[in-house]
């Protein structure tokens, strides 16, 4: 019977405390906030070109585009997505078709594709992105980069299911 009653009494004193700190809250399953999806960037459509082709690389290479895809609200990788880039680079101006390529993610919904090295235009070194297929609505990202001097860049999709 000692046993019991201690039993006991250890069971209320630590449900007493639960209830009294608040962390009965703790014992309900955590819920997923969701993950917001990415914006059109403006700007980020300028010289796009629907259905430019999967390609190895753009020019030359030597520059690095790298980035990931997600779906909004699970936040799941998205495998097999294509994202169009496109800049003006040392080989070429953004609206050159040369300077366009397009590339697919991988099973962890990892891209990267390389291409000739980004240089200024209108002042600022950056890249366009797009994602433009029927399953998601349609992203552009123009992502700036810090010195014209970086070999890489990198931009981020969450997309949104239509």
């Amino acid at each position: 019977m000692t046993n019991a009653l201690l039993n006991r009494r250890t069971l209320l004193a630590i449900t007493g405390a639960v209830v009294a700190t608040g962390a009965a809250g703790h014992l309900v399953p955590a819920r997923a906030q969701g993950l917001a999806p990415t914006p059109s960037m403006r700007g980020g459509s300028n010289n796009y070109r629907p259905g430019a082709p999967i390609v190895e690389r753009i020019g030359g290479g030597g520059f690095w585009m790298t980035g990931t895809v997600r779906r909004a609200g699970d936040g799941a990788p998205l495998a097999g997505q294509r994202i169009q880039i496109w800049a003006h680079t040392t080989e070429g101006y953004e609206r050159d078709p040369q300077s366009h390529g397009a590339t697919l993610t991988d099973a962890n919904g990892a891209f990267r594709l390389e291409m000739p090295q980004i240089v200024p235009a209108f002042g600022q070194p950056h890249g366009h992105l797009a994602y433009d297929d029927d399953d998601f609505e349609t992203v552009f990202l123009r992502p700036v980069m810090p010195s014209s001097k970086d070999t890489r860049l990198s931009a981020h999709f969450v997309l949104q299911p239509v």
